[in-house]
């Protein structure tokens, strides 16, 4: 009986175990792909799946706010928030863009800044990022304001930074090698570069689980030897320098900078973390589940698109989307506590 008892014991989790929470993300994604698909045919007698271009082009609008996803990710599963990511875009696309002049056309404005190699720009805009990063973390970890305000602060402060750096005017025609971070399909190739950067590294190293543990609970995370306060501070700096990074891909596919660029890109991120099964509460969530989530909300704008939804009221059902979101993620803390 006891050997009976134990075998029992054994398979009992197999039965209640669950799917990853990836692969239900996924079977959401393929359901609202085949729900655009039929509605597709019913009012355009078009395909929606069919179309290349018009893939293409969705995964061309998302990627670049899927590498803000990335960094953004990380921050709420650590229990945080960022709401500057859209204003260090700005602010960073205005500022490396003036750094990647075209002498042609720069050659009196900026006479020492023109022609300069790629790497320049690119690593004067990221520093920029993690500088603003490292703002927001340090007063998150050290003078205990929550991150809401802090990060609240930095996007105002980051916008009328850009608005400032040109008195409002836009910097345009940059160097041929700048203008290629943002070509073709660079951007996508650039955001899957940095999710699979980003994934290896929150699961398999300290760096991720030090994340988790801190968003499941700080206190643990500091009694079991963690530097709680220090890996804040390295999260922010690691999310604003992604939003740095896809500044200065959005200002080099648009071959502009403007200090508006970025606006509600910060919204756009929580929203594809969310969706993409990152609890809000912190100590959950995955990047390929934001990567899942990133395609959902490109599959769900293009849909929209495609059966000429004015565009009011995809920016009305996006947000119900959103809030759906973070209802079902907040059923399932409840249930897991009960």
């Amino acid at each position: 009986m006891a050997a009976q008892d134990t075998n029992f014991e054994r398979a009992a989790p197999k039965a209640h175990r669950r799917l990853p929470a990836e692969l239900n993300i996924l079977l959401v994604l393929v359901g609202i792909a085949l729900v655009f698909e039929i509605l597709g045919w019913i009012f355009q007698g078009q395909t929606f799946l069919g179309n290349v271009g018009r893939l293409k082009i969705m995964i061309l609008q998302v990627s670049v706010i899927g590498i803000i996803a990335v960094g953004v990710t990380q921050v709420i599963i650590s229990g945080g928030i960022d709401l500057s990511s859209g204003s260090i875009v700005g602010a960073v696309a205005m500022v490396s863009m003036s750094f990647a002049q075209s002498a042609e056309y720069a050659r009196a404005v900026y006479p020492a800044l023109t022609d300069l190699p790629v790497i320049v720009p690119v690593l004067i805009g990221l520093v920029c990022g993690a500088i603003a990063g490292f703002i927001n973390g340090w007063l998150i970890a050290y003078t205990k304001i929550p991150p809401f305000i802090a990060t609240l602060g930095m996007m105002v402060t980051a916008r009328g930074f850009a608005k400032w750096y040109t008195k409002g005017q836009p910097i345009s025609f940059p160097t041929e090698s700048y203008a290629f971070l943002g070509s073709g399909m660079m951007p996508v190739v650039i955001f899957l570069i940095v999710a699979a950067i980003f994934h290896v590294a929150m699961k398999y190293t300290r760096y991720g689980k030090f994340t988790y543990a801190i968003g499941a609970n700080p206190q643990a995370a500091r009694v079991s030897g963690i530097d709680v306060e220090r890996h804040l501070v390295k999260l922010y700096i690691v999310a604003a320098t992604l939003a740095a990074l896809a500044g200065i891909v959005v200002a080099a596919r648009g071959q502009t900078a403007q200090a508006g660029m970025g606006i509600m890109y910060e919204l756009d991120a929580i929203a594809m973390a969310v969706i993409g099964g990152t609890s809000l509460a912190g100590g959950r969530g995955s990047i390929i589940g934001t990567s899942i989530g990133m395609v959902i909300f490109g599959v769900i704008i293009s849909g929209f698109t495609f059966l000429r939804l004015d565009a009011y009221y995809q920016e009305m059902i996006k947000g119900v989307i959103i809030v759906a979101a973070v209802v079902i993620d907040t059923y399932r803390q409840k249930k897991k506590v009960k």
